[in-house]
């Protein structure tokens, strides 16, 4: 499987960047992620959602939004709202939310 960041996207858009430390419990959180998944996938301004996790343990997940009103249903969505009580319980160490508009966006990829 390649590898590939998402494209630049056509500005002005939101991202919203979610920075995480995790907890050691595991239970339901492969199931519950799965599923936030397929949720915010649903959302029509959802232009894209991009993950990595560091070596010691830092995970960043940026989403891109089109505009306010698709980020605020995905805020507003009574199953991620409840995911996210369930991170403040017990999956999550600590985490930071940074919401931002984007004001230039480009890319670049090698052909072939």
């Amino acid at each position: 499987m390649t590898v590939q960041p998402l494209p630049a996207f056509e500005p002005p858009y939101l991202m919203a960047v979610f920075t995480h430390v995790r907890t050691s419990d595991e239970s339901g959180y492969p199931e519950t992620l799965t599923r936030m998944n397929e949720l915010v996938a649903a959302n029509p301004g959802l232009l894209g959602h991009e993950s990595a996790r560091t070596p010691g343990g830092l995970g960043i997940t940026v989403a891109y939004f089109r505009d306010h009103d698709a980020l605020t249903a995905w805020r507003r969505d009574l199953e991620h709202r409840a995911a996210m009580e369930q991170g403040r319980a017990r999956w999550y160490e600590s985490y930071t939310l940074h919401v931002a508009t984007v004001e230039r966006s480009h890319g670049f990829a090698h052909d072939g």
